[in-house]
């Protein structure tokens, strides 16, 4: 993988200014900088896990340290994936076929189903970031780190070949297709041994600090945004950036509610 994917891959998914090659990148570009997402994905993991450890001292609660975390990883990402999964929320939510849909996705403006689904997303993330981290601060910043690798993980299974855009412009018409099976299962399978093996090597019985779930949660995070992959695709007709981003959120906050699985602590 080039380092032109990966500053293209910066460029796309976070809010940092790396500069990258001025000419409009073309589909091995798109496919690099998707498969550089996932180490991406980890920068900014670790980025709000320091940010949950450090606060966790303030004294202000784990609920505190936990919605710091979450508005750490908005932050950094400019609020991009929470829009998509507003917008996907608000254009699979009308009922509408597919061209109407799209284009109530394609508006500014944030409807019903798009603020209700944003509202419950992030609770969820801040709830289940508390609970990982009532079970010790370790596994509240593994359980971050896991989620933020698990839903750029989830975007090289969304742009992986046979998978359409739904519409010709736009971000996903750049990047779908892109991506070959076999990398998209090589990420994973590098995902799910890093999270084996961080379990293993974690003091204490059934992985320690961190916990048994963290593996699961990276393949349950994978599941859930494949599922809601395959249902857009069906709607839709392929991927669009929106798609993409809600991919990123729905992957993130079901790796972590399965990584806080465990015994209740308080909050």
């Amino acid at each position: 993988m080039s380092w032109d994917g990966l500053r293209l891959s910066v460029t796309l998914l976070t809010v940092f200014p790396v500069r990258h090659e001025p000419e409009a990148p073309g589909r091995r570009d798109a496919e690099t900088a998707i498969l550089w997402a996932p180490a991406v994905g980890a920068g900014l993991g670790a980025i709000a896990a320091a940010v949950l450890l450090l606060a966790g001292p303030l004294g202000e609660g784990r609920l505190t340290s936990a919605a710091l975390a979450v508005a750490t990883l908005a932050a950094l990402t400019r609020g991009l994936h929470l829009d998509g999964l507003a917008d996907l929320a608000d254009g699979l939510g009308s009922g509408q076929p597919a061209a109407q849909a799209l284009d109530i996705m394609r508006r500014g403006d944030v409807g019903p189903f798009g603020v209700v689904t944003l509202v419950l997303t992030v609770l969820i993330q801040v709830a289940a970031v508390a609970h990982a981290g009532a079970q010790g601060a370790a596994r509240g910043a593994a359980a971050l780190i896991a989620a933020a690798v698990t839903g750029r993980l989830a975007l090289a299974w969304a742009c992986r070949q046979g998978v359409p855009a739904a519409r010709p412009g736009g971000l996903g018409a750049m990047v779908a297709g892109t991506v070959r099976p076999a990398a998209a299962w090589t990420l994973t399978a590098g995902a799910l041994t890093a999270a084996t093996a961080a379990v293993l090597t974690s003091t204490g019985a059934h992985g320690g600090a961190l916990g048994w779930t963290l593996p699961a949660a990276v393949a349950a995070g994978l599941a859930a945004a494949l599922a809601l992959q395959e249902h857009a695709v069906r709607r839709l007709g392929g991927i669009t950036g929106d798609v993409l981003g809600a991919l990123v959120e729905i992957a993130a906050t079901v790796c972590l509610l399965v990584a806080a699985m465990g015994p209740a602590g308080t909050v």
